[in-house]
């Protein structure tokens, strides 16, 4: 059984923070060694989407992503620092995350579009969600990236 959160920065509690923080440290700097700066000041003003499953009694993160308003990463709305962690890989959790999140940041932002930065090998993933590609793939942290809006 999955537990799902979607609160802003401010009503996430201290630990799961810490737990969020840790996943993402893990999956895109250790796992995907890429050295960039992840506090990148955006937090405070997202909405986080978590998801806990308890695994061996312990209460654990499996999957995670931040929704950035309009106009602070992009004129349009962004989900970002998308993660599934190594406990919950091959679950399909992944997909469930992205199902989730979309209309609760279409509720949160009305009548805005999203825009995301998206790791080029996982556009056919975006894509069955509604995402099309609108840039050439770039460079980003040495990870081969494309813009994709919906």
């Amino acid at each position: 059984m999955i537990e799902w959160q979607w609160l802003a920065f401010d009503d996430i509690p201290r630990l799961d923070w810490y737990q969020v923080l840790l996943q993402r440290q893990q999956v895109f700097i250790l796992e995907q060694t890429c050295l960039y700066p992840d506090i990148d000041g955006c937090d405070p003003l997202c909405h986080h989407l978590m998801a806990w499953r308890e695994i061996a009694g312990v209460r654990t993160l499996v999957a995670y992503l931040r929704c950035v308003p309009p106009g602070v990463k992009y004129a349009e709305m962004s989900l970002g620092r998308v993660l599934t962690t190594q406990a919950g890989r091959g679950s399909g959790i992944g997909h469930t995350l992205l199902a989730k999140a979309i209309p609760l940041a279409e509720a949160l932002h009305p009548g805005h579009g999203f825009r995301i930065g998206a790791q080029a090998h996982l556009e056919k993933f975006y894509g069955s969600y509604g995402f099309r590609k609108v840039t050439e793939p770039y460079d980003e942290d040495g990870i081969l990236h494309i813009d994709m809006v919906r």
